[in-house]
């Protein structure tokens, strides 16, 4: 998505090179990468980014690097094994992709993605998909025009993750959820834990009582609060709080013992048969950083609304997908294997 490659477009622009890009507008049949799926391609030769699983990248940096050298911006056709010979077998994902290319937008526009990406603030991105390929932003999808001639996707915030204990688990635990899109906060009351170079990558760490700050009603729905101090006095005041409003997933780190124990403390309180205790996906892991990764695939798996098994073991679909209608993206179902 945008999103993912305007960290390298900023940094190309900084030093005063050009970027193309090439977006999935269009597509029939399954794919690996979901629309608006985005490869950034500079002028130094450098990329990032892909529009499907690597089997039409190469000939779209080709077309990227022909718009750089002044051929001009448009929409065109690719199809994953497109080169291979008849005998050869064709990649599952063999619909035929429709992809923009074209320079990142200019002024008011480029200014616009950023501010927004910056300060997490939603943003509703327009793309004409003819000829001058014009670009428009609005707060959301309905300030921007009608019509199935466009490109429409909404840079929508990622969730929010609580973490409660400037822990080193905690500092994993942020480092592998930043790159998600997640917004991770720390909250910890004792001063000597609640230190910024503690969890480096977070994007907030802040010394206070986590049930006071869960008061102040920063979370929703899509939102997600791990507990992990190992104290009682700090993690059950958190989960009493964080039970009691909307977080989509509330887990606690511990044995089986200790939770056994948790919940004997915390009988009667509201909520208490959601609380994801031990938290975490059974994959078996000893360290941090593998503890760290199994209550971060739950949190995704929950908010996926999945039970988070081995993709071998089920029948339905791997992910949801997109597709355009009315020329806004929506979300849909893939088939299996797409």
């Amino acid at each position: 998505m945008l999103a993912e490659v305007w960290p390298f477009v900023q940094q190309r622009h900084g030093v005063g090179q050009r970027v193309v890009l090439a977006r999935l507008v269009r597509r029939s049949g399954p794919g690996s990468r979901p629309l608006g799926a985005t490869m950034a391609v500079a002028s130094d030769g450098g990329w990032t980014g892909s529009v499907s699983g690597g089997c039409v990248e190469a000939t779209l940096l080709d077309e990227a690097r022909a718009v750089l050298d002044g051929a001009g911006a448009r929409l065109t056709s690719v199809s994953p094994g497109a080169d291979l010979m008849p005998w050869e077998p064709t990649p599952a994902c063999s619909g035929e992709l429709g992809v923009l290319l074209c320079p990142v937008p200019t002024g008011p526009v480029y200014a616009a993605i950023g501010a927004a990406l910056a300060t997490r603030r939603p943003l509703a991105l327009s793309v004409e998909l003819r000829e001058p390929f014009r670009w428009s932003t609005a707060a959301n999808r309905h300030g921007l025009p009608d019509g199935d001639d466009r490109f429409v996707e909404e840079l929508v915030p990622g969730p929010l993750l609580l973490l409660v204990g400037a822990t080193d688990l905690a500092a994993a635990l942020a480092a592998l959820a930043v790159p998600t899109g997640r917004r991770v906060v720390v909250a910890d009351p004792r001063p000597a834990y609640a230190q910024r170079d503690r969890v480096p990558a977070a994007d907030d760490v802040i010394c206070v009582w986590p049930d006071e700050w869960l008061a102040a009603g920063h979370l929703g729905p899509r939102d997600a609060v791990l507990v992990l101090t190992h104290d009682p006095r700090i993690d059950d005041r958190a989960l009493r709080a964080a039970l009691a409003g909307p977080a989509g997933y509330v887990g606690a780190l511990g044995s089986r013992a200790t939770h056994a124990r948790r919940l004997a403390r915390l009988a009667g309180t509201p909520g208490l048969s959601r609380l994801a205790g031990p938290a975490g996906l059974d994959l078996g892991g000893v360290s941090l950083t593998e503890t760290a990764l199994s209550m971060l695939a739950e949190v995704i798996a929950v908010g996926n609304r999945r039970g988070g098994g081995r993709l071998r073991d089920g029948q339905g679909a791997i992910r949801p997908v997109d597709r355009i209608t009315a020329g806004e993206l929506v979300l849909g179902e893939a088939p299996v294997g797409g």
